[in-house]
């Protein structure tokens, strides 16, 4: 019994300090902001807002193109519910995905549920925020027959997109302090080189989604949501330049 026991704490003592970490983990997120929050039930013109389990759909009255987005690693997905809606008022609809445990790399394969329910959508893109933008590159490099092309934001693709026949376009803020630049300088060569690089002056990591500071990153030069203005004007820009 007492040899048991020898081994039996030390794996108990392992085990506690595992879960209490992985809780720790869990629960270290960063939360919508009550104005992102609003957003989902605000009256704005031409943009109908329907939230689903599971997904928030932005329906502008003229659809032109349609954009799946992954939100980033331990972020409340409404967080992007401003550039969603911005992004909708520009005739993008916007599908929102929740992701479970807020990562986006346990469903990567979410985008696949959506495609069906808006048949008069012909055009689809995949977007992603940080975590979420490197989990929509993998699906892109796995579905480019599906896709018109891939949004990075804050970002890059692991997966090789080079001969995708897919248009890329990434965006990042230049007092980014959570982005790893050699990270995306590296894999840089993943991406085709017709891809469009737009950098925000004076742009951070976190306003791409409206959720406060995020640890590590830059201090931002922009009023608050002139990033996510900037960055719906610069998608949509992208994606109707075609």
């Amino acid at each position: 019994m007492k040899k048991h026991l020898k081994w039996l704490v030390p794996l108990l003592i392992v085990f506690l300090v595992l879960a209490g970490g992985t809780i720790i983990y869990i629960n270290d997120d960063y939360d919508a902001l009550p104005s992102a929050a609003a957003v989902l039930t605000a009256d704005r013109p031409n943009v109908m807002v329907t939230q689903q389990p599971g997904r928030i759909i932005f329906r502008p009255q003229t659809v032109q193109a349609g954009l799946v987005f992954y939100p980033g690693g331990k972020v409340d997905y409404r967080a992007y519910a401003p550039l969603m809606s911005d992004l909708a008022a520009r005739d993008i609809l916007c599908v929102l995905v929740e992701m479970p445990l807020q990562l986006a790399f346990l469903n990567v394969n979410a985008a696949d549920s959506i495609y069906g329910d808006f048949p008069e959508v012909k055009n689809w893109y995949i977007a992603g925020h940080s975590l979420g933008g490197a989990a929509a590159a993998s699906y892109a490099a796995g579905h480019k027959d599906k896709l018109d092309g891939l949004v990075l934001l804050a970002s890059y693709a692991v997966s090789d997109l080079r001969n995708s026949g897919l248009r890329v376009l990434s965006v990042y803020g230049s007092k980014d302090g959570v982005l790893n630049r050699d990270a995306y300088e590296k894999n840089r060569i993943n991406l085709p080189e017709d891809i469009l690089e737009v950098v925000i002056p004076g742009g951070n990591h976190a306003s791409f989604g409206d959720y406060g500071p995020q640890k590590g990153d830059g201090t931002s030069d922009l009023a608050e949501g002139e990033q996510i203005k900037s960055t719906a004007e610069i998608i949509s820009g992208w994606i109707f330049s075609k």
